[in-house]
């Protein structure tokens, strides 16, 4: 049995506050592998459509390429559709029976996860991470009592994963050891003139690539 996570969003462009998080949470979580899964178009995100999904693709490989435990997952890509988390929760679930499955989310997913379809099936389908980042004030007042049971906060003794509560329940964990503050709605505007200024948020070979196929000016 593998211990498997599965670390959603649009990846547009992935920065230096993802991948430091995949590297974190592997470690933390004692998971075997950990997988980007970028999404064709996030169906609670309408108003700005993503960078194609082959780039974004392309990104995710360059930046993971030297991690053996970071993967990167098409799963969403090759549906060339909106996706619903829900749907693939059960697509994973199939692909890894038997192993313990965990999905990473950020503060803002879960502070908006009442957009999401049948969210509350989405938060008690499998274990869930939410990563939280510094001053962000990330509560549970906004989901219900079912899910808020299932809830264990990670801040309160030190990010320890103890051996009490990995067991093979369904729990959400909250945690704020990986202090991260990096946007990547700033890094694109950043990237608008065709100079990265932020260069330490952006791996360079992703910088690069960004650079050649012009995808943010």
């Amino acid at each position: 049995m593998s211990r498997i996570a599965y670390f959603g969003g649009t990846f547009d462009p992935v920065h230096s506050g993802h991948i430091g998080v995949a590297k974190a949470l592997v470690p933390a979580f004692h998971l075997d592998r950990l997988y980007f899964l970028p999404a064709f178009h996030a169906p609670h995100k309408p108003d700005r459509r993503p960078t194609s999904g082959y780039h974004r693709y392309a990104m995710l490989s360059i930046a993971t390429a030297d991690e053996p435990q970071l993967l990167v997952s098409t799963l969403e890509l090759d549906k060339r559709e909106k996706r619903y988390t829900i749907e693939t929760l059960g697509e994973l679930e199939h692909l890894h029976p038997g192993d313990t499955l965990f999905f990473v989310m950020g503060a803002d997913s879960w502070m908006d996860i009442r957009t999401w379809k049948n969210w509350e099936e989405v938060l008690l389908a499998v274990n869930h991470i939410v990563v939280s980042r510094p001053g962000f004030d990330l509560t549970s007042d906004h989901v219900t009592a079912r899910v808020r049971e299932r809830i264990i906060d990670l801040r309160t003794n030190g990010n320890k994963l103890t051996q009490s509560i990995a067991d093979d329940s369904h729990h959400i964990y909250i945690t704020d050891a990986v202090r991260h503050d990096v946007s990547a709605t700033e890094l694109r505007e950043d990237l608008s003139d065709g100079e990265l200024e932020r260069q330490d948020d952006i791996q360079a070979e992703v910088a690069k690539y960004i650079e050649k196929y012009e995808l943010y000016t």
